[in-house]
């Protein structure tokens, strides 16, 4: 199975992270990662894909009124889970810039430009000093670019199927399995 980048680079930050197939853990089957840091220290990413069917308006007072009030919520990950974090995308000429961990005045002020999505979070995932780079040796995630069209498909587990398909023929038929396999 080919995989599109190689672990080379420095940092995998900017880049999305896919649950393998294989994985059984609750907290990150078949989803989506958006990675927004990762050095020495550790990294921190987003799970784009577990809508939680609300809207940030409905989270607290403080978003009700105004143009956060409409921002859909998710879960971001296991760590943190009451820690709400906004991020906006901006999908440009120039290319696909990302704000994460920002302030709701700057996330109001992201909202009037064109090409922006808002998004709130409630926690996030994370892994320690060297512990995601222990689970990439052992193939727990595919590592992918942030395709243009992110944000055009749904943000639920057809997300992870879309993308991870898009990586060649093994991994589109791994992808399209059914999560039971007796109904296959």
């Amino acid at each position: 199975m080919r995989e599109r980048r190689k672990i080379a680079k420095d940092t995998l930050a900017g880049s999305l992270l896919l649950a393998h197939p294989a994985m059984r853990d609750p907290n990150f089957r078949r989803s989506v990662i958006l990675m927004s840091l990762h050095n020495a220290e550790g990294a921190m990413g987003v799970v784009l894909n577990r809508p939680l069917g609300k809207r940030l308006g409905e989270l607290s007072g403080e978003f009700a009124l105004g143009p956060l009030a409409g921002v859909p919520l998710f879960n971001g990950g296991p760590v943190q889970t009451q820690q709400l974090v906004l991020a906006a995308w901006q999908t440009r000429h120039d290319g696909f810039r990302l704000h994460f961990g920002i302030e709701p005045d700057k996330a109001r002020q992201l909202l009037e430009e064109e090409g922006t999505h808002v998004r709130a979070f409630l926690g996030y995932s994370g892994w320690s000093a060297g512990q995601l780079e222990n689970e990439m040796k052992v193939r727990t995630w595919v590592v992918v670019d942030v395709p243009g069209d992110l944000l055009e498909h749904s943000q639920d587990e057809s997300l992870w199927r879309t993308v991870l398909g898009r990586e060649g023929g093994e991994w589109r038929l791994l992808a399209g399995e059914p999560e039971d396999p007796t109904v296959n």
